[in-house]
């Protein structure tokens, strides 16, 4: 399951309603081993595509040795999809190379007549797609 605060929830889909029609993509950083996702970095769309996103390779090394510095981890990858569904495309899942990571989607398309946003997390380790629950806290629990 994915606990994460609904600030977070409201930096992505704000990130994600602003880069429509492209996919916007990023991270949220947590301490190492905490599975806390604090820390808010939207990332550029390298491809800058409706349909398909790609982290800029030297954002993405910087990104990893400042999270390196601060004994931080990628506790969630996010991106969002403008035309359809909530859920990982066949390039989402070859991507996906941090099994301890959850992989939120956010969709911008109202696909399902549920309104206009999906909110979805899922953990992707070695091709295999799993969907957790996703639990929106004000604020995390000490300790």
């Amino acid at each position: 399951m994915l606990t994460i605060t609904q600030a977070l929830v409201d930096q992505i889909v704000a990130h994600a309603r602003k880069d429509h029609p492209d996919e916007a993509c990023g991270v949220v950083a947590g301490p190492a081993g905490s599975d806390r996702p604090e820390r808010f970095i939207p990332m550029l769309n390298a491809a800058m595509s409706p349909t398909f996103y790609e982290f800029d390779s030297g954002d993405l090394l910087k990104l990893y040795r400042e999270m390196d510095d601060r004994d931080e981890e990628p506790v969630v990858i996010y991106h969002s999809h403008t035309a359809t569904e909530a859920y990982p495309s066949r390039t989402d899942i070859s991507y996906a190379n941090e099994p301890g990571a959850h992989y939120v989607l956010v969709s911008t398309a109202d696909t399902d007549g549920a309104g206009e946003f999906q909110f979805r997390s899922f953990r992707i380790v070695e091709g295999e797609v799993t969907e957790e629950e996703v639990e929106i806290v004000e604020a995390y629990r000490a300790g």
